[in-house]
């Protein structure tokens, strides 16, 4: 990990720590990269607080950077506490970034209500950050938790489900031969076409899926 050298003075830090909520989107997002090119530890709690409530994504995206130039030490308790925040944003920029810092100490931290969070973009970040932490033996039950979610969503979500599941690689399969059974036609599809993908990483998504879930809204074409 790159040497954390703390920044040049409390002024420095203090700046920095307003410069983060800043009304510019470029204030913001030079402070995020100062705060990763000199990591201090005493901007963690700055760096977490403003990943919970930043509209801009390319300043969300050098926010979690800024995190992982800091130790793990550091970093993973203020993470692990997002987790439990009642605001929707806080959980799920706190999985993405566990996801990039991949310490497998935080694996026990994606619990079930995470991975069927009801917010999709929770949820998604959850999927994610599970198949990098999860340890080998946890990888099977894992898949059959992911399963549960298949038919979800829109195509994007029901895409990033799909990725993730194929992440996992062949200890899906059983998971995905329940699936198949299912009697939800949207959930049969979505199988389908996540083994697809785990048979052909380049294929294209498969369109049936959005077939199925009309099917199911709207009845069989006539």
């Amino acid at each position: 990990m790159q040497e954390v050298v703390p920044v040049n003075s409390n002024t420095t830090a203090t700046r920095l720590r307003d410069a983060l909520g800043a009304g510019t989107t470029s204030t913001r997002l030079k402070a995020a990269m100062a705060a990763g090119t000199h990591p201090d530890p005493d901007l963690a709690d700055a760096l977490v607080a403003r990943c919970a409530v930043e509209q801009d994504f390319f300043v969300r995206d050098m926010l979690t950077w800024a995190l992982t130039r800091l130790p793990a030490a550091v970093t993973l308790p203020r993470l692990l506490a997002e987790l439990r925040s009642e605001r929707a944003q806080a959980r799920s920029q706190a999985l993405h970034t566990l996801s990039k810092i991949r310490d497998g100490s935080a694996w026990s931290a994606i619990t079930r209500p995470l991975l069927r969070d009801a917010d999709d973009e929770v949820a998604r970040s959850a999927w994610r950050a599970a198949v990098v932490l999860a340890p080998e033996g946890e990888r099977a039950e894992l898949a059959a938790e992911l399963a549960t979610q298949l038919g979800r969503g829109d195509r994007n979500v029901r895409l990033s489900l799909s990725r993730a599941l194929v992440a996992l690689g062949e200890v899906i399969e059983p998971a995905l031969r329940t699936a198949l059974a299912s009697r939800d036609p949207a959930v049969r599809a979505h199988a389908r076409a996540t083994e697809q993908l785990l048979r052909d990483p380049d294929a294209a998504f498969d369109p049936d899926v959005d077939e199925a879930t009309r099917i199911v809204v709207l009845g069989p074409r006539e």
